[in-house]
């Protein structure tokens, strides 16, 4: 498929749509260099600023690969801007869902591959993490503590995907707690994790990291069971709710020992 001039409106989405295009289409195969942005931008007829704005979209997701001073190169033919998309709009069960399965995977490599310097690091984070006092000063002190587990993991797709959910589920916890109190394990068992990372202990880092994440998920359990009951007051109005399909009433949110992740 052979570029095009880019029609007036969305110009960005545009470009971004006909680089995808190109790569998925073979014309640029993987590993090789695609051309330079000044020419791009004279064959579809728009500015540099639309086309830099493009490749960093597609480097963000892996099609492409900015090498400075050399130029960009094709990583990856495969688009994953659909399965984003699907994940942008899952549920907030779904997300603790996989995010369950990341934390216990990551504490137990984590617990096997942990270095002395490791430790150190995360003992920092936790303190942080347990000191923090507002919320949104929290919920980034606790994914720093989270995505910090998985570094020691030295495992790269894990540590990438740990930081992709990760801030997808703050989002989605967010927007939660302005109507719900969803419980937090609090600092004890998040202490609990790394006690077991730190004692070289799998199997006991797994279990811990699941008993963190798992008080919350029973929480969103209940409160899309109880949206779906039959005759919910819920079901006569349906909109848009990061619980499911449908809107939950419940308790104000509290931030503390028993409120949080």
């Amino acid at each position: 498929m052979a570029l095009r001039p880019v029609p007036g409106g969305s110009t960005v989405d545009a470009v971004l749509d006909q680089l995808q295009a190109q790569v998925s289409g073979g014309a640029w195969p993987v590993g090789g260099r695609i051309p330079a942005e000044t020419e791009l931008a004279a064959r579809l007829g728009v500015s540099r600023p639309a086309v830099r704005e493009a490749i960093r979209a597609l480097s963000h997701v892996g099609m492409l690969e900015v090498r400075r001073g050399d130029g960009t190169y094709v990583r990856s033919s495969a688009d994953p801007r659909p399965l984003l998309r699907r994940v942008t709009r899952a549920t907030a069960r779904d997300v603790f869902e996989v995010q369950l399965a990341y934390d216990v995977q990551a504490a137990r490599l984590a617990a096997r591959r942990r270095t002395d310097a490791d430790l150190a690091r995360l003992e920092e984070l936790l303190r942080a993490r347990d000191e923090a006092t507002e919320a949104d000063e929290f919920g980034a002190a606790d994914g720093r503590f989270h995505l910090g587990i998985a570094e020691a993991t030295r495992n790269p797709v894990l540590i990438e995907a740990m930081r992709f959910f990760i801030g997808r589920l703050q989002e989605t916890m967010r927007t939660i707690r302005l109507d719900h109190e969803v419980p937090e394990a609090g600092p004890a068992r998040h202490r609990a994790v790394l006690d077991a990372i730190a004692a070289g202990d799998p199997i006991a880092a797994g279990e811990a990291a699941a008993a963190v994440v798992e008080p919350s998920l029973a929480i969103l359990e209940t409160l899309v069971a109880r949206a779906s009951a039959p005759g919910s007051p819920e079901q006569e109005a349906p909109s848009e709710s990061p619980l499911g399909e449908w809107p939950v009433d419940g308790p104000a949110p509290a931030h503390g020992e028993e409120a949080g992740r």
